[in-house]
Formats: C-alpha cells, structure tokens, sequence
C-alpha cells in the first residue's frame, strides 16, 4: 500500500484555505463596490445632471462640511417620487405631515386667546402652510404633529412626517441623518436669566452656574465643545437637559436653574412671556433654521427650496410673516429684519 507525503495533505489543505481566504476577500470587494452601482431609491436631479451625481456632491460637501447652511440642493417646481407618494394618499389623508412645535411663544404655538380654536399659529406655521398650499394646492392640508425638541430627527428618519419645521438649526452633524432646505431664518445662541442675576453674558460670569438647555439641542453641543476648549468655565453646570426648549424657562422660574441657553429668536420669545427674565449679552454664534426633511427625498429638498425663494419675493410673505410674529419681540424697524433674514441662498452647484 501507498502511503501518501503528509507535507502533500497539508499543501492541499493550504490550497483550499487560500481559495477560501481569496473567496472572502472577493466577497467583502464585491459588497464594498455595490453602493457605487446601485440607484437612489428616490428623488430627481431635476437641473443638476440627475440624482447620483446630487447625492455625490452631497456626500462630497458633507465630507468637508464647513459651511451647512449652503449644503441643499437647487431649488426646482418638478415632481418627484416623494411628492408623488404624499399626492396619492387616500383623499381623506391627503394631508403633508409636518413636525411642529406648540410651546414656541410666536414660532409655533397654539394661542389661548384664540375664540377657543386654540390653533396652531407663529411664524414657522405660516411657512407649513405656504408649502402645503403649494404641493397640495390647500394651505389647510396639514396634519401637524407636535414632537419635542429631541425627537425632530428621529421622527423624519422613522417616516412619521414629511418634515419638520420647528426653529431646527441646520449643522454638520445633522446632515448625516437628515437633509436640510435652504436657510429661512437667521440666528444666534444666547443666554437668558433673572434680570436680578449676576450673569452678564456668555463669559467668566457663568462659572459655578447650572446651566439649562434642550437635549439634541445646537446649545447643547455648542456649550459642551466649549467647556472642553477652555471657552467657558469648567465648572459650568451642565448635566440640566430638557426634551422641549420650554422646559428650561419653567426651570428656571423654579430657581433649578441659573440660566438657558437657546436660540437669540426664541429667547426672546420667552422674555416676553416672563417679565422677570432677560437676554443677557449678545448672540455668541450664528445659526440658520432650515425646513428639515429625509435625505433622499430630493424631490421635496428642491421643492421647498422653490417655495422659500418664492415666499422671500413675496411682499406678502416672509417680511408680512416676520411683522405679524416677530417684530414684538425682535423688533419691527427694516435693520432688525435684516438681521434675522437669511443671506441670498447658495446651493451645492454654486460653490
């Protein structure tokens, strides 16, 4: 009988691992390469040479995101499948579903003192319903859903709206789970106390002090970046998070706290709630509220897009909106309006 070379059964057994080694190896390429083949599942390139190359230019920016505001697509009146899909609900519910927010004092809140409709009024209403007046041809066909603070992005990712129009900064971190609109506002971070208190601004004045702001909030990001830069004291207190941005004044007219933090434009909202409480020191950031929605629904991006050049051009838009809502609180006079009105919009193809 023959007896075999071992060194002969283990070559074989070698040849067999390495076909399985280079099968693998073939395999991880293969999955790898995929997503450079594979079609959007929605949206038009309507204008911009189609829709791969727009998620290319988007991811390209998002990848050096300096400048978020200008991260949208170009605005365009063209149909696409995300419309399509909100158009072809059954009639009952042909409705755009929109996340709002209905304690923002002249943002988007339901004012008492309405007759008893209670319903939903502010500046960030107005804009729902221009853009449901033009999808949908009715101003009235909104089906609004309160969501807090926290749970702006995830409701957009989970399919519960269409967007959110909710005093939502636009940033890099943001835009990888979601895509934003063009700016529509301009504002800026600001501290809100007592005006008993010995806070004078955003400086040494807030050391020791417990400090309140929104979970998944802008401020929130912005105050902790800073504490670990040596930009604000170490020993600011900042473990108070709220889910609804309200909730921090209710906090401090309670005395839980020392100050807010949050937006200048709601801030001031929320001084004119409470006479005993002031704006501190000027905006330390600059920020823009855009209309957030699903990032491959480019189709709506472009739409609203289209809408908010529309409603800038309109005498009867946004400077009609910004006076009936805002001009109490952030002042009615042209230099004010220009401080909060957003820069002419740039989009990825004009960069």
């Amino acid at each position: 009988m023959r007896v075999r070379d071992p060194r002969a059964r283990l070559r074989g057994w070698g040849g067999v691992g390495a076909m399985a080694v280079g099968c693998v190896l073939a395999l991880l390429l293969l999955v790898c390469l995929l997503p450079a083949f594979r079609p959007a599942a929605r949206g038009l390139g309507a204008g911009d040479g189609g829709t791969g190359v727009a998620h290319g230019e988007r991811a390209r920016a998002e990848a050096a995101c300096t400048d978020p505001e200008r991260q949208t697509l170009a605005p365009s009146g063209a149909d696409g499948p995300t419309i399509e899909e909100i158009r072809s609900r059954p009639k009952e519910k042909r409705k755009l579903i929109v996340g709002v927010d209905q304690n923002s004092y002249r943002w988007g809140y339901r004012d008492p003192n309405s007759g008893g409709t209670a319903e939903l009024e502010g500046f960030d209403i107005d804009l729902v319903h221009r853009i449901a007046e033009e999808i949908l041809g009715d101003r009235d066909a909104v089906l609004f859903k309160a969501i807090p603070t926290d749970q702006r992005i995830p409701a957009i990712q989970e399919g519960r709206v269409d967007m959110v129009v909710r005093t939502m900064t636009i940033n890099c971190d943001r835009l990888r789970d979601v895509a934003f609109s063009a700016p529509y506002f301009r504002t800026g971070q600001q501290l809100l106390a007592p005006k008993s208190s010995t806070i004078t601004g955003y400086d040494d004045t807030l050391a020791g002090k417990r400090i309140c702001t929104a979970a998944g909030s802008t401020a929130l990001s912005q105050l902790t970046a800073d504490r670990a830069a040596g930009r604000l004291a170490a020993s600011a207190d900042l473990s108070v998070t709220v889910p609804s941005q309200l909730d921090c004044l209710v906090r401090l007219q309670l005395g839980e706290v020392d100050a807010v933090v949050t937006d200048g434009a709601l801030a001031a909202s929320q001084a004119a709630q409470d006479p005993t409480v002031a704006l501190k020191g000027d905006a330390f950031t600059t920020e823009y509220y855009g209309v957030a929605m699903r990032r491959d629904a480019d189709d709506l991006v472009r739409r609203v897009n289209k809408i908010l050049v529309d409603f800038r051009a309109d005498p009867d838009g946004w400077r009609t909106s910004y006076r009936t809502w805002l001009s109490a609180t952030l002042g009615g006079g042209e230099e004010d309006m220009r401080k909060s009105e957003p820069p002419s919009p740039r989009y990825l193809r004009d960069s």
